[in-house]
C-alpha cells in the first residue's frame, strides 16, 4: 500500500536522489519541477514536500493556494532558510517544516508522522489479540496495555495493512512477497521472513509464541479477526 506523495522541487540533483530514496521506502512520488498547476492535482495525495526556492511562484505562494485548495493534505516545506521569520512564515499554512540539510531518515520520520495524523477522527479501529488497536485510516498502531504508539517501518506496515485487508486467510508467503515489493518470489528469499519477524517483536507478547501473525508451515502466514 503505497503512500502517494506530492514533491515540489527545482533543484534536479536533489529531486532525483530525494524521489529514488523515497520510493525504495515505499512511497509513490510525483516529482514537479515547479508549482504551476499543483493545485489542480494535489487532492490526489496524501501530504506534499514543498520547497521553497522555487522558479516562479516561490514556496510560500504555492502553499498557501494548495492549502486553501486541499486543507485536509499535510504539508511539509523543505528550506536552506534557517531563520525563525522564515520558519514561522512558513507554519502559518504548512504543517511542518524541515531545514537542508537534512537525512532522509528524519524527513520519513516526520512524513509518517503527518500522514498518520490526517483523518484520525474518521477512523475504524481494528483489535489484534487483546492489546494492539490498529487504525488503519490514520495509520496507526497502538499498544492498549501501555497506550504507546508501536512505530513500523514502512515495509512492516504495509505487510501488516496487506494482512488486514485479507483477514483469516492463509496467505502464501509468494503472494505477499509479490503484492508489497512488486517484483516475483524468488524461492528460498528470506526477505519476507525476515520482516515478520521484526513484525512480530513490536506487535506480539511473546515473539516466539505468536498470537496475531500465525505461521502455516510450508505455505505461509494467518492473521484473525
Amino acid at each position: 500500500m503505497k503512500r502517494n506523495v506530492l514533491y515540489i522541487e527545482d533543484n534536479e540533483k536533489i529531486g532525483s536522489f530525494l524521489k529514488e530514496e523515497l520510493e525504495q521506502r515505499g512511497f509513490s512520488v510525483q516529482w514537479l519541477l515547479s508549482g504551476e498547476g499543483a493545485d489542480k492535482e494535489v487532492n490526489q495525495y496524501e501530504i506534499v514536500i514543498l520547497d521553497i526556492m522555487l522558479p516562479g511562484l516561490d514556496g510560500f505562494t504555492v502553499g498557501k493556494r494548495l492549502k486553501k485548495v486541499a486543507p485536509a493534505v499535510p504539508i511539509l516545506l523543505l528550506s536552506a532558510r534557517t531563520s525563525i521569520d522564515d520558519k514561522v512564515d512558513g507554519l502559518q499554512f504548512a504543517d511542518d517544516y524541515l531545514t537542508k540539510p537534512f537525512h532522509t531518515d528524519e524527513l520519513v520520520a516526520r512524513l509518517e508522522v503527518l500522514i498518520r495524523r490526517r483523518g484520525v477522527t474518521h477512523s475504524e479501529r481494528i483489535l489484534l489479540g487483546n492489546h494492539i488497536e490498529v487504525d488503519p485510516d490514520a495509520q496507526m498502531v497502538t499498544d492498549k496495555l501501555t497506550g504507546e504508539e508501536i512505530i513500523l517501518t514502512g515495509k512492516q506496515h504495509q505487510i501488516l495493512m496487506y494482512f488486514l485487508r485479507h483477514p483469516n486467510q492463509v496467505l502464501p508467503k509468494e503472494q505477499i512477497y509479490e503484492a508489497i515489493w512488486e517484483e516475483a518470489y524468488i524461492t528460498g528469499d528470506k526477505t519476507l521472513m525476515v520482516h515478520i519477524h521484526r513484525l512480530r517483536q513490536k506487535l506480539e507478547r511473546h515473539p516466539d509464541s505468536p498470537e496475531i501473525i500465525e505461521t502455516l508451515k510450508g505455505i505461509g502466514y494467518r492473521v484473525k479477526l
